[in-house]
């Protein structure tokens, strides 16, 4: 029985499906999706309440391009129906953790949807600063991440560590 009620949880099963994807088809994506999983975003967890992200949707080809050649390792931006911009205000003191928290919560409501993605990472990288300006974001805003999105053309499955391989009980010990 899961948690929730059911014998199956919903919940589980879109993480566990979860996939960066960098290749889309063509179509746009719903309306209702985008909306919803912003909406997802805007809910999440947030240290004082200080809610202290602004979300961006782009989904102009030539602002998408724009974007791609700003970023070393994601050409593909320019490939995807649409890209969300995840900044958090500078002076919050926990912005990358409660931003991070949203672009999970992002990822996760495009997922459930049928709409797959790929974390991009802002924080820490050299252009974060010509993307805040590119999309006008007023200064006190940093980049967190990017989330180019769309429905999956092509995914490819990384392999993942087995649970005994990243986790310990009470204490972590050192196996001999």
């Amino acid at each position: 029985m899961s948690p929730i009620g059911g014998t199956v949880n919903l919940g589980v099963t879109v993480i566990r499906s979860r996939r960066s994807v960098r290749k889309y088809k063509d179509d746009p994506v719903e309306e209702k999706a985008i909306k919803d999983a912003l909406d997802c975003a805007r809910l999440a967890p947030t240290a004082r309440n200080e809610q202290p992200w602004l979300f961006g949707t782009i989904q102009n080809r030539e602002t998408l391009q724009a974007i791609a050649d700003l970023v070393e390792n994601a050409r593909f931006i320019a490939d995807a129906p649409i890209c969300f911009a995840i900044f958090g205000k500078k002076d919050a003191k926990y912005y990358l953790e409660d931003c991070c928290a949203a672009t999970t919560q992002l990822i996760l409501a495009l997922q459930a949807w049928g709409v797959g993605s790929c974390w991009v990472a802002g924080e820490k990288k050299d252009y974060i600063e010509d993307v805040r300006i590119l999309l006008n974001v007023p200064e006190e805003y940093t980049l967190v991440s990017l989330v180019p999105a769309g429905y999956p053309e092509e995914i490819n499955i990384a392999k993942k560590k087995v649970l005994d391989e990243v986790t310990f009980f009470e204490r972590y010990e050192e196996e001999e």
